[in-house]
């Protein structure tokens, strides 16, 4: 058992871990087809489910032994107590000293919810949901024309000015939710401060009916302020300086600046610092989403969200799907050794959603050092990265199947398509993504492959060249994650899966999940060297000599040295 909060019994985790690698380092311990053929139940002993929501990791290696060990894990690293202390509103976020308390967001007014913090406990619940009827009420005003910009004009058109996590997030689950009927008003997205991004965004934009949000919780941020002020200039240039408190929206904490950018109080939409970046489509960061799709979808997305904690929060870990997906990946990293992820999504509106979870999975989890100070003596976060099925089988899916590196995979899949027209093309889809799975698992022999060769006609030499290319050593694991249909609920469920996940794991590891100290130490950077790239500037030759020949090279090409 832990002795407090942070830190559990060493030595009970210690052998904890342990008994995980001797599992994984068991002869035949990777075999997935084996366990199969021992187990004609196997795939139902190896999923779980929430209502229509089913997760079949039954395609790993994982076995009774294994799981029992996987288990363990989570008590001797105090993951109950850590599950507890999350939604109590403890301060989870220990390098900063906050709670992690994004759930708030969409627990609704009687949620009960409530955040630790220097002020002492917050309702966090009534908070988010006095903040969320603000939203609603603007959404609702610029829908019906009540809102309108500085000439008369209705919007047409949002820009969301973010970066991060106030980018990701909104942009994925826009598009999400948009794509198939399109949005009530078309939302983009501008997050690198390359002026080729605006140029282009706002090449066919009208300033008279385009509303800028720019999310930033302290309205600091580099690349966001640059850009904010770029299109504050844009909008400016054809409409005039007082037409900024009209057509702004700041998604911030920072009254101050905000005020001083020319954007009305009415207009801010503030969220508390128990709110990560990564975790927060829920808050205000969310009002692109709300403005593309309409309130009731965005709704349905928190609804959908709450459904997940709500299950996270009192399922026992056997049959609880964050816990279960958490501890498949601490399977593959810990006891198998992979050190990627692959994840597809078998959906054109989730072509996003693999670069949302890259942040999500890799800045939080993406550390190296514990929570007691120490460097962590197992690895950590995998390489996350995915494409939409099924462009990806004609891309890196060659070297999932075949490379020398095994790369678990999960596979995103509704039953149901939202394009009723062409239900033989979502059968197609659902085929493929069924078959890449099982050609991960079962693979190809070479004298299967052999056997075919010779059927078709081919010659002895011809099969002796080509039959070891076409063989596939299979036993690669997968996940699959099936679901009646893509709608709000289901994606607010869906992202929530893999948030929780994230915690879990960052539990096990003994990381903070919900810090990034590993972007400062770039944008510090960035700051000290931008005034040498200032024309006239004499070099200040302080830093590496790579680096101060990169700036060198960089002002003569620009004819400014």
């Amino acid at each position: 058992m832990p002795h407090d909060p942070g830190f559990p019994d060493k030595a009970v985790l210690a052998g904890a871990w342990a008994n995980l690698a001797a599992l994984g380092a068991r002869p035949g311990a990777s075999d997935i087809r084996a366990l199969f053929a021992a187990d004609p139940k196997r795939a139902q002993r190896y999923s779980a489910t929430l209502d229509d929501l089913t997760i079949d990791y039954s395609k790993t290696s994982i076995d009774d032994a294994a799981r029992e060990a996987l288990i363990g894990l989570t008590r001797a690293a105090g993951l109950s107590l850590f599950r507890d202390r999350l939604f109590a509103g403890a301060r989870v976020n220990e390098t900063e000293g906050r709670a992690a308390m994004h759930m708030a967001l969409r627990s609704g007014p009687h949620g009960g919810l409530t955040a630790d913090t220097d002020a002492g406990p917050e309702d966090a619940s009534t908070l988010a949901s006095i903040e969320l009827g603000k939203m609603q009420a603007f959404v609702t005003a610029v829908h019906d024309g009540s809102i309108r910009g500085a000439t008369g004009l209705a919007f047409t058109h949002v820009l969301n000015i973010g970066i991060g996590g106030s980018d990701l997030g909104p942009a994925m689950a826009t598009e999400a939710l948009t794509l198939s009927h399109g949005p009530k008003i078309i939302t983009r997205f501008l997050s690198n401060v390359d002026g080729n991004g605006l140029a282009a965004l706002t090449r066919d934009l009208n300033p008279a009916t385009t509303l800028v949000l720019v999310a930033s919780k302290t309205f600091t941020t580099q690349e966001t302020a640059e850009n904010a002020q770029a299109a504050r200039a844009w909008l400016v240039a054809a409409l005039g300086d007082a037409a900024v408190a009209e057509h702004f929206v700041a998604l911030s904490t920072n009254r101050t600046a905000v005020a001083a950018f020319g954007i009305r109080p009415e207009r801010v939409f503030g969220f508390r610092d128990w709110v990560g970046g990564r975790f927060s489509l829920w808050s205000p960061v969310g009002l692109s989403i709300a403005l593309a799709a309409g309130w009731p979808a965005f709704q349905g997305m928190l609804d959908g969200a709450a459904a997940m904690d709500s299950h996270f929060r009192a399922a026992p870990f056997a049959s609880n799907l964050p816990v279960l997906l958490a501890l498949a990946g601490i399977w593959h990293v810990n006891a198998c050794g992979t050190r990627a992820h692959c994840v597809l999504a078998y959906d054109d509106r989730l072509r996003r959603f693999p670069a949302f979870l890259q942040q999500l999975e890799m800045e939080s989890n993406g550390k190296s050092t514990g929570l007691d100070g120490q460097t962590v003596t197992q690895a950590t976060c995998p390489v996350v990265f995915g494409e939409p099925g099924t462009n990806a089988q004609h891309s890196f899916m060659q070297l999932v199947h075949q490379g020398t590196s095994v790369i678990p995979v999960d596979f995103v899949l509704a039953a149901n398509a939202e394009q009723d027209d062409r239900p033989q093309a979502h059968r197609i889809l659902a085929a493929h993504a069924f078959a890449q799975a099982e050609a991960l698992l079962r693979g190809r022999a070479l004298a299967e492959v052999e056997a075919e060769m010779r059927e078709r006609g081919a010659s002895p030499a011809e099969i002796a060249a080509v039959a070891p290319h076409r063989v596939f050593s299979g036993n690669r694991p997968s996940i699959t994650i099936l679901f009646d249909r893509l709608d709000a609920f289901s994606l607010g469920r869906l992202i929530a899966l893999y948030e929780h996940k994230v915690a879990v794991q960052g539990c096990l590891w003994g990381i903070n999940s919900f810090d990034q100290w590993g972007v400062e130490l770039g944008k510090a950077l960035a700051g000290g060297l931008l005034p040498d790239l200032a024309p006239g500037a004499e070099p200040s030759g302080s830093h590496d000599p790579s680096t101060n020949a990169l700036i060198a090279r960089f002002r003569a090409l620009r004819g400014e040295s």
